[in-house]
């Protein structure tokens, strides 16, 4: 037997790492190691004198120890019998002290004492977590809180599975020791592994005992340590997870919460003066990730380092490449303590641990692994599974796995060899195009417009990819991968991979747009569009411009959107690409929309022209669509109804599912602006359906916001208030904030018509603020219109005369005659209730022939009564009932909830 193996093996049976032995023998732990590596295959005289005293040898032992440093043959048999026989696991009737600064984990342990109160038997509780998570450290805490309860003792043994320098003791070792610990002689101990348990079984019936197993390497290396009857307590600390154990169990410890984590440091620190809410101390936390044992080693750097400060060491980890190398005391570390668990994985496994580090998302699935690590589904899954066991990776949702910030850089820091470094490389590229071909096949099931071309990115398609088969398995998958496709699109633009930043923006495109993800697209848009300039593709620029345009509208941030999509036009026809062309007007002629229908109308008969020549059907469609909302307040309400049924048809032909749902949400529009309200009660309610589907958060609101229009205006006040509620719920989860003001415009009116006018003008008060904050000039003219009325209900004559002035000129300047009839309306009875009855007549009479011109039959009627009540009050009284008449007609027919009150106007025979 060489020097270096009787040196090991007498230090693991002194239980001793070899920075321990180090330590006694007054030699550094370099040395100590190269010992046991055979560097130096003897050691000094001085030396080996040392490390007998500090291993406790006997005389005996000590003359065997002496020669085989000096170089002579040692045989096996003798020196072996020669050394203590203290074994590598090794028991005492004594806990661990309990630490002071222990915190939080409140709900873990009360779970571990309700099971030992209504325990009757032999209780098994496993505590399982990373490294580093304080699994001992809480179990300990846990025994002495139990320790009463168990009168016959408190046995702790450390079983060493991820014990630097010691080996993982075996049961017949662990065995021997518990039996030593309870006072069983050495001679008395049977050899073997069945008969030592059953020993222990036997000496162990019939008592009290707390049994802490910390650091367990599996379950076949306790299983056999458990009492057989009697009533105890068995507490199992282990880095895996023990699924093989049955009838246990188990609490997976997790990192801190960000309060607890704060505590804890401040504590350990020694500086309560930083207080919880101290920015830099949260900082180091969330460098930490929570780890108690990250925690615990930078709280001590600082309780040393007198003259350092939180911020000092919040600034040293922000600007370190490698924070892991940052975090360590001493002989400690969290990197240490990873390696070790990283060392239990099979070789294959390490392998895949160490790509899964190079990842730009948060977490992945067995598809994405797969393709990162160049092998198949199956064995991703198992590799992930196997991580997940060693708590090396955590599985926030199914079959979606995440890794610890911490443990992701000790990964990443396995990879700083070249070929492991080359292999990462081609990894991360692979996972790039992986995530592309499955977001391509995602957008083609979502697409809005037609595309102007596709944008090649190298690489091939994976051998292994989802299969989507339809849209709500393209936004079911998109919504689980989007932060991993932008960390990916960051990557590559960071990294030169500039196709991948540009085809990622496009296929995220149309899902980022329906489903709300607005600030996530302008940032993904940006820099693809930075990327296009930089790869001099020009229409790639384009179509980037175009996609930000889109969601700069939508953020109503509207100088920008026009600035970008007039660049994306001159960049389209500088291509000559008349369908990308064709695709930026139709968005500019949309935003148009809001602040002048003219100009509106003229961009989208442009775009129609173009898709039209270019045979493009869904184009087409879409800009039909849009048409027909223009046109119902330029033209009229017939040719809108008409231009939107035409646009309905063509979506339906395409299979296009969210065309049809907003053809039909706009036909419904349409529908209560003429008086069918069933028939757009029924449009929108189908849309509305359409929407759900397909999983478009934003349609859905957008139709719940009309559909509460259409309730209202039948009356139905309740289930208006509640649709416009859901509606305003969604818009602000969403961040429309036209479509919020919308809704809180549509609320105000329900107010006022219950007579809560105070909460009335509140709302407009709030809608027309945000209007003005997104520069839309016709939600303006809406708001200060109700503001109007709301004056004008309240008897404040002038002050309503003045926002029905200001609205009626905003309604001119855009172009909309619906909101324009309103407010001649409302100015009209404004001078009636005044006594100016010649200026309400003009103001009705201008009303009436604009609603007729549009074929707003509401209008009209409103018109016609206030006309009646005029001739009234002039004393025209067949004249008043003629008009009266009419308007009564026009309200029966509507289903209005307004008849009861002309026809009670109408038997008043007052006048």
């Amino acid at each position: 037997m060489t020097f270096a193996e009787l040196l090991k093996l007498a230090r693991r049976g002194a239980g001793m790492t070899q920075e321990e032995l180090a330590s006694a023998a007054r030699v550094s732990a370099r040395s100590i190691s190269d010992l046991e590596r055979g560097v130096y295959p003897t050691a000094r005289k001085e030396t080996a004198r040392r490390l007998a005293e500090a291993l406790a040898l006997d005389a005996s032992a000590r003359a065997t120890f002496e020669a085989a440093a000096r170089g002579d043959n040692v045989i096996g048999g003798s020196s072996l019998a020669a050394l203590p026989n203290r074994g590598v696991a090794e028991a005492t009737k004594a806990l661990p002290r309990d630490i002071a600064a222990f915190t939080g984990r409140c709900a873990e342990l009360e779970t571990i004492m309700n099971s030992a109160a209504q325990n009757s038997g032999v209780a098994i509780q496993v505590i399982d977590g990373m490294a580093g998570v304080g699994k001992t450290t809480f179990a300990v805490r846990a025994a002495h809180q139990l320790a009463p309860d168990f009168p016959d003792g408190q046995i702790f043994l450390a079983l060493h599975a991820h014990t630097p320098g010691q080996t993982t003791a075996s049961p017949e070792d662990a065995l021997a020791s518990l039996l030593l610990t309870i006072g069983i002689s050495r001679q008395q101990i049977p050899p073997g592994l069945e008969p030592r348990a059953a020993a222990w079984r036997s000496h162990t019936s019939g008592k009290r005992l707390l049994i802490l197993l910390d650091d367990v390497s599996g379950h076949d290396q306790v299983r056999s340590l458990f009492p057989g009857t009697g009533k105890h307590l068995v507490l199992i600390t282990s880095r895996r997870r023990l699924t093989a154990l049955e009838d246990c169990g188990t609490i997976s410890l997790e990192t801190l919460p960000d309060p607890e984590a704060i505590e804890l440091f401040i504590r350990l620190c020694g500086r309560p003066e930083l207080g919880t809410q101290n920015t830099a101390v949260a900082e180091l936390v969330r460098f930490c990730g929570g780890l108690p044992l990250a925690v615990g080693l930078l709280a001590r750097q600082l309780y040393h380092h007198r003259i350092w400060t939180a911020e000092d060491l919040s600034r040293d980890l922000r600007d370190a490449r490698n924070r892991l190398d940052l975090i360590h005391a001493e002989n400690l570390s969290v990197a240490a303590a990873l390696d070790l668990s990283y060392q239990d994985l099979e070789p294959d496994e390490q392998v895949f641990f160490r790509l899964l580090g190079q990842q730009p998302g948060t977490d992945i699935d067995p598809y994405a692994a797969a393709a990162l690590a160049h092998t198949d589904v199956p064995t991703a899954r198992r590799c992930l599974l196997s991580l997940y066991d060693h708590h090396l990776v955590t599985e926030p949702a199914h079959d979606r796995f995440r890794l610890h910030d911490l443990v992701r850089q000790h990964a990443r820091m396995l990879t700083s060899e070249p070929a492991a470094k080359a292999e990462a490389a081609r990894g991360l590229l692979r996972l790039l195009d992986y995530y592309l071909h499955v977001a391509r096949s995602a957008s083609a099931l979502l697409t809005r417009r037609p595309a102007s071309h596709i944008t090649e990115a190298t690489g091939d398609p994976p051998a292994f990819a989802p299969q989507l088969r339809t849209r709500t398995d393209a936004v079911r998958w998109l919504t689980a991968e989007r932060l991993s496709l932008q960390a990916c699109a960051e990557w590559a633009a960071v990294n030169g991979q500039l196709n991948y930043v540009i085809a990622t923006s496009a296929a995220m495109h149309d899902f980022l747009h329906s489903s709300g993800h607005w600030d996530q697209a302008v940032s993904l848009h940006t820099a693809a569009v930075a990327a296009a300039h930089a790869a001099d593709s020009r229409l790639a620029e384009a179509d980037a411009l175009t996609n930000l345009g889109d969601i700069q509208h939508m953020v109503m941030d509207m100088p920008s959107a026009e600035e970008n999509l007039a660049r994306a036009i001159e960049l389209y026809r500088e291509t000559r690409n008349r369908r990308g062309e064709a695709n930026a007007i139709l968005l500019l002629g949309i935003i148009q929309r809001l602040t002048d229908y003219r100009r509106a109308t003229t961009s989208l008969t442009v775009a129609l022209s173009l898709y039209q020549e270019d045979g493009d059907r869904l184009g087409q469609a879409n800009v039909l669509h849009e048409l027909g909302l223009a046109q119902a307040v330029t033209e009229g309400s017939d040719a809108a109804a008409a231009t939107l049924k035409q646009a309905l048809s063509l979506h339906r032909e395409l299979d296009d599912r969210v065309g049809e749902a907003k053809d039909l949400s706009f036909l419904g529009v349409v529908e209560y602006l003429i008086g069918s309200y069933q028939a757009s009660l029924a449009s929108l309610t189908r849309s509305l359906a359409l929407y759900r589907e397909v999983g478009d958060r934003l349609g859905e609101a957008v139709a719940l916001n009309y559909l509460g229009v259409t309730e209202y205006l039948l009356g139905e006040y309740a289930t208006a208030e509640a649709t416009l509620g859901s509606a305003l719920r969604l818009f602000r989860e969403l961040g429309g904030r036209l479509g919020e003001a919308n809704t809180i415009n549509y609320l105000g009116v329900l107010h006022r018509l219950g007579g809560n006018y105070q909460l009335a003008a509140a709302d407009h008060d709030r809608a027309l603020e945000i209007y003005r904050e997104i520069s839309n000039p016709l939600g303006e003219a809406y708001a200060l219109n109700f503001i109007g009325v709301v004056h004008l209900s309240t008897g404040m004559r002038e002050d309503a005369e003045a926002y029905l002035i200001s609205a009626l000129r905003l309604t001119e300047r855009v172009g909309d005659r619906f909101a324009a009839a309103d407010v001649l309306n409302n100015l009209g009875e404004l001078a009636r209730t005044s006594g100016d009855l010649a200026a309400a007549r003009a103001r009705f009479e201008q009303a009436l022939a604009l609603a007729r011109d549009i074929r707003s039959p509401l209008r009209q009627a409103t018109a016609l009564e206030g006309l009646g009540l005029c001739d009234a009050d002039e004393e025209r009284y067949l004249e008043a009932q003629s008009n009266l008449r009419e308007a009564l007609g026009i309200h029966t027919k509507l289903g209005s909830p307004h008849v009861s009150r002309v026809a009670a106007i109408l038997e008043d025979h007052s006048w």
